[in-house]
């Protein structure tokens, strides 16, 4: 299989961690390009994250800083999650630098080397990057083989009770996105939930050997506090779903769907209208992810991430 060229639009995190280096680990993926948004934990620490989270994996992949707030407000951190420092108190060595530029800008100039939909671009985080990048250059999208997106929901919210974090944290740029003429595919919450790390599965993960990168995402497993959305029995492993769908999308039931993003003021905010059943009779926009084998998917999560140094 010839690998796909992907840009990863992020925002670590401690999902977003687990992510990339299940990306890095698979050579179905050609990870040329990482781009940060503030989202999860300020700028500041989603770049140094992001750049201790490729250096980890022995990868010299440029990570490029991008938006430090949204395009209409700040965004929000969600520190009680992830912690102040993003990888819920574990540490990692320092990473490189950061490559010179803005992420728009590196997007962008990918793509224009790039053949026609030929480029995989996945959205982690608020996509405020993503949205500068096509919006100032929309021919772009033709370059565009996919766009993975994990955002939204169907059903509840979990910032609020209408919204997922990243499509409540800027949903300007998610209907931006909404509106390209290009594949499309989203994880929502309802999907990711079916990915629900408990005990009995970090103990079960934890009977995989592996180097530095998966020791890392076993002591990141047990740092996170269980959902109380979840009832307490565990959490969601949120990012890793979109990349997983890249890589082996017979452990997941989809469907084409129509969904819109309100970007009104009020209690609606970031709520995704997601169309399941036709009944707008509006054209599908998004492949949508509806079920997920959760043993194959923690399966290819370990025996992937327990490859790298």
């Amino acid at each position: 299989m010839t690998p796909r060229p992907t840009i990863i639009d992020c925002d670590p995190g401690t999902d977003d961690a687990i992510a990339l280096w299940l990306a890095l680990a698979s050579p179905e993926l050609d990870v040329r390009l990482v781009t940060v948004a503030g989202g999860n934990v300020g700028l500041d620490r989603t770049t140094a994250n992001a750049r201790a989270i490729v250096a980890l994996a022995g990868r010299a992949i440029p990570v490029v800083a991008g938006a430090e707030r949204s395009l209409m407000a700040p965004f929000r951190a969600e520190t009680a999650v992830h912690g102040d420092d993003g990888l819920g108190g574990v540490r990692l060595p320092e990473g490189p630098p950061l490559a010179p530029g803005i992420a728009a800008d590196a997007i962008r100039a990918l793509l224009r080397s790039a053949p026609a939909r030929s480029v995989t671009v996945v959205g982690l985080g608020p996509v405020t990057n993503l949205a500068l990048a096509f919006a100032t250059e929309p021919a772009l999208v033709d370059r565009v083989a996919e766009i993975a997106l994990m955002s939204g929901a169907w059903s509840e919210g979990n910032i609020t009770p209408a919204a997922e974090f990243n499509a409540w944290n800027d949903p300007e740029a998610l209907a931006m996105l909404l509106g390209l003429g290009c594949r499309r595919s989203m994880a929502t919450l309802d999907l990711t939930a079916q990915a629900l790390v408990t005990p009995q599965v970090i103990e079960d993960l934890a009977r995989h050997q592996g180097g530095a990168c998966w020791q890392a995402t076993l002591a990141i497993l047990r740092a996170l506090p269980p959902s109380r959305r979840m009832g307490h029995r565990g959490f969601p492993l949120h990012d890793p779903c979109t990349i997983a769908w890249l890589l082996a999308p017979k452990l997941f039931g989809a469907r084409d769907a129509h969904a819109e993003v309100d970007c009104g003021p009020g209690p609606g905010r970031g709520r995704t209208v997601i169309d399941r059943w036709d009944r707008l009779r509006r054209p599908p926009n998004l492949m949508l992810q509806e079920t997920l084998d959760s043993t194959g998917f923690f399966t290819l999560l370990a025996e992937r991430i327990a490859r790298l140094p």
